[in-house]
Parts: C-alpha cells; sequence; structure tokens
C-alpha cells in the first residue's frame, strides 16, 4: 500500500491529509474522502484507510483538528470521565463546525484533483462518529461530486442547530447509508425519525439500520466499544455500496 502525507492550503490554515492508494497498478483510481471521528486521526484510523484503499481506492484522511496546532493522542481511558482530557477532548470538537469542514473539504477535492493518479469526477465520503455528520453534509454541501456517502455510528445526524446535516437533504443526489449504533445516546430514536421523515420528503436514496446491540463507535478498530461482528457487517456494506456506485 503507497501511502503520503499532502499539505493542503485551506482558507484557514494548512491542513495535512493522508493519502493511501493501492501498491500495484497506475491507476487512476476513484477517490473516498474518509471524514475522522472525534479522536482525529490516529494509527487506527490510518489503518482503516489503508484497508479500503487496498479494494481500489484513493482514500484521503484529512487532519480536521489542524487550526489548533499539534496535539497529543488522547486518552480513551479518561475522555469519558471529567478531568482535564475530557475537557481537552471537548474543546478539540468545538473548534471545528460543519461550515469549517464543508470549507476544508472544497480544498481537499481540488486538491485530490491535481493528483494524477485520482481518477477525475465522482467520489465517495465516508465518515465516523462526528465524520458522520460530515459525510452527509459532504454529499448536500457538493451533489455534483459525492455520489455516494456513508455514516457509520454518526452522532446528531438530524439535531436543532441550524447546521445539522438533514436539513440539507433537499440537496443531496448521492445514494446515503446511515448504520446506526443500536445504543447510541448522541442519535435517538427522534433524530432517526426526522432523518428518515426529511429524507423521504426529499426524495433522497436512502437506507439506514441500526446495529442493534453495538455502541457508539462500534466500527473503528482500537476503540473502547469496538464491536468486531458489527465492524465486519460494516465493511461489507462500505465495500458493496463503493463498488456499485463507484465501478
Amino acid at each position: 500500500m503507497s501511502h503520503e502525507t499532502i499539505e493542503i492550503r485551506t482558507e484557514d490554515g494548512t491542513c495535512p491529509a493522508h493519502v493511501f492508494r493501492p501498491s500495484s497498478g497506475r491507476g487512476p483510481w476513484p477517490a473516498v474522502l474518509f471524514y475522522m471521528d472525534a479522536f482525529g486521526v490516529r494509527p487506527a484510523l490510518a489503518s482503516m484507510a489503508e484497508r479500503l484503499a487496498s479494494h481500489g481506492y484513493v482514500v484521503a484522511v484529512p487532519n480536521l483538528y489542524y487550526r489548533s496546532g499539534a496535539y497529543a493522542p488522547f486518552d480513551s481511558s479518561k475522555v469519558f470521565t471529567e478531568g482535564p482530557e475530557r475537557d481537552r477532548f471537548k474543546g478539540m470538537i468545538a473548534s471545528i463546525s460543519d461550515a469549517k469542514v464543508m470549507r476544508d473539504t472544497s480544498a481537499v477535492l481540488e486538491a485530490l484533483d491535481r493528483l494524477p493518479f485520482v481518477r477525475p469526477g465522482s467520489i465517495a465520503a465516508v465518515g465516523y462518529c462526528m465524520g458522520g455528520g460530515f459525510a452527509l453534509s459532504a454529499a448536500g454541501t457538493f451533489p455534483d461530486r459525492v455520489v455516494t456517502a456513508a455514516s457509520f455510528h454518526g452522532g446528531g445526524l438530524a439535531n436543532d442547530k441550524p447546521d445539522s446535516p438533514h436539513l440539507l437533504a433537499s440537496k443531496m443526489r448521492a445514494r446515503v447509508y446511515v448504520g446506526a449504533a443500536g445504543i447510541d445516546p448522541s442519535f435517538t430514536p427522534d433524530q432517526e425519525a426526522r432523518l428518515k421523515r426529511t429524507f423521504d420528503d426529499a426524495g433522497v436514496k436512502y437506507m439506514l439500520e441500526r446495529y442493534e446491540g453495538a455502541k457508539h463507535g462500534f466500527a473503528v478498530t482500537g476503540h473502547p466499544v469496538y464491536d468486531r461482528d458489527a465492524s465486519d457487517r460494516h465493511w461489507q456494506v462500505l465495500l458493496r455500496q463503493l463498488q456499485a456506485d463507484l465501478s
């Protein structure tokens, strides 16, 4: 597997993005924009992107926390209890917004378009946890580029804020998959009902499934609540959707 880090100039600074592609063949390959979860870019997330790239894709993983400068890895055993590490974790999440990430996405797309091994045109957007919402927002913000989008254990997908992803439903042309955790206070049954209603009203092509028994974060390798069976299921769904929509 080939891996490089590219520096992408954005409106707010320079965003490093990890780019993975197959080590054999010359391409060009279709691009997948991989939105990180709240724990940021780290080896576990990179290994997932590498696995995805091995199926014939260029996978770009932008470090969305670049505005905060260099930061130490989060201690997952401490972010769920009150204390300095939880405060740091919440502060990093608060440092970005949907609007900021969509501006970053525009710059990432321009950078991908300049890479000779990236196939021009249609791309996929995939995200985990908070990244799941960004994947849906990308589908609504860049409907001419994003033809397929997938959110896994995404939180706040149909919240009450003015930048909630579901509010972009009328602009989405992509096929959308939402793999919700069975146990997830950040995506309640009320949000699920609202998302379905909005998608139905807008005519979005979508599938929403609950991974019963799995907790928020189930798909991410190395996460404290990683669920092998649910994660294996998510890989099957994701690869099948990408093959159908990016072939």
